[in-house]
């Protein structure tokens, strides 16, 4: 019986971690959530329904998931502002140093004297 206990004692040191993982690689390569309940039918559709048609009041989860999508929407309209601010500035910028440019050379000072004269014609 002792034997049976110790035998038991070591069978029950196995660990399900990576055997919970398995496969997340892949589906991180092919593009999919790393847990396959992430998202899909099972995950967003309500559990329930009331028989008379109208929709069940959305779960914790549910509303959990659209708080965490409408973040994840303002981040990107704010960042996509930031871009097209950023955008405009350095084209700003790029216009101003063109002008400058311009500026400079229409200030430069000019050859003048016999560099500028045109030869007579000979007689």
């Amino acid at each position: 019986m002792a034997a049976l206990g110790s035998l038991l004692s070591s069978v029950r040191r196995l660990h399900c971690s990576a055997a919970a993982r398995a496969g997340s690689q892949w589906r991180l390569q092919q593009g999919l959530a790393a847990n396959p309940s992430g998202y899909g039918p099972l995950t967003e559709l309500p559990d329930w329904s009331y028989a008379d048609g109208r929709p069940a009041p959305p779960m914790k989860g549910q509303l959990r998931r659209k708080a965490q999508r409408e973040k994840f929407a303002r981040r990107v309209v704010l960042l996509s502002q930031e871009m097209d601010a950023g955008l405009q500035a350095w084209q700003l910028r790029q216009q101003e140093k063109l002008q400058e440019e311009e500026r400079k050379q229409k200030n430069a000072l000019k050859p003048k004297g016999a560099s500028l004269q045109s030869p007579l014609p000979s007689q």
